[in-house]
């Protein structure tokens, strides 16, 4: 008998350890499932991610390997239908599991908080429904390895309009239809809406923000990977909000620098619009199917059409 109560303890541990190790590799897994890490916050969200997909196989192997052990090893014999021991309850077991799941939410949603707190990339407080008595203030999210960045260096005001993006750089007064950035850098987006709710969306910079009409939202990141990359509204913005989509380039500070000075030198003339093209064509039919449609806003004026 104690013998096979030692058996079934190193049984249950080397279970354990099974599942830890299958846990923390599959874990390890889902950074491949995401887009590359182009801003620095994504390394937190990606981080956070494998967390929550680490803990969820735990939970899920945990769970199932229990199942088919007492399947495979605890079923009945055959041709026995007699009823199983008459056990009313467990106080320790119930207070057990219920104690595990709390801790388990607590868990995370204080890593989840604390991410977001490092991430400082919500604009101004007026615009939060519930007063934040913490007043927490915008921080700067890099790698570890980083050097500390200072305040924004590079201040751009995006308007979003129905069905278009228009990038405005202050620094040489110009305005693009594709968003450039410079590496490593801090960015200070200032976020309009020109009609509807719209929604900044990089995927591969784990970040989105709602634009909401008639405010100025600041929306801070660090962009740290050179390439191109997408942007897309979120929000559905009417009939062609899917075409509302712009090219993210990061690019060295050098280059940067190069393209705005590059760009200065163009006149301003009217940028490409799918939406607006499309619906020119529509418009133009002898006969008109489908449903009416606001018209789109009429194609941005801009240095550089993209």
């Amino acid at each position: 008998m104690k013998i096979q109560k030692i058996l079934n303890i190193l049984t249950l541990l080397t279970g354990a350890i099974a599942v830890t190790i299958t846990s923390l590799w599959i874990g390890q897994q889902a950074y491949s499932w995401l887009p590359p890490q182009a801003a620095a916050e994504s390394v937190l969200i990606d981080d956070l991610i494998s967390f929550l997909v680490t803990l969820g196989a735990f939970i899920f192997l945990g769970v199932t390997s229990t199942l088919m052990y007492s399947v495979i090893f605890h079923r009945a014999v055959k041709d026995d239908f007699t009823d199983g021991p008459p056990i009313e309850g467990n106080i320790t077991l119930e207070v057990v599991w219920t104690a595990i799941p709390i801790l388990l939410v607590l868990w995370i949603a204080g890593y989840s908080y604390q991410v977001y707190e490092q991430m400082g990339i919500q604009g101004p407080s007026e615009l939060v429904h519930l007063h934040n008595p913490l007043g927490m203030q915008s921080a700067y999210a890099e790698p570890k390895d980083a050097p500390a960045l200072a305040e924004p260096v590079e201040k751009i005001d995006v308007l979003a309009k129905q069905w278009a993006w228009v990038f405005h750089y202050p620094e040489r007064d110009v305005t693009s239809t594709e968003l450039h950035l410079p590496s490593d850098r801090r960015i200070r987006l200032a976020l309009k809406s020109q009609d509807v709710l719209h929604g900044f969306y990089i995927p591969a910079f784990r970040l989105k923000q709602d634009i909401i009409p008639n405010h100025a939202i600041d929306f801070e990141f660090t962009p740290i990977r050179l390439g191109k990359y997408s942007l897309t509204d979120s929000q559905y913005s009417g009939t062609y909000f899917a075409t509302m989509r712009a090219n993210v380039i990061v690019e060295s500070p050098e280059d940067y620098q190069q393209w705005l000075a590059k760009i200065a030198t163009q006149k301003p003339s009217p940028a490409k619009n799918q939406a607006a093209a499309e619906y020119a064509q529509t418009s133009n039919q002898s006969v008109q199917t489908g449903w009416v449609t606001v018209p789109p806003a009429a194609p941005p004026l801009v240095n550089s059409p993209g």
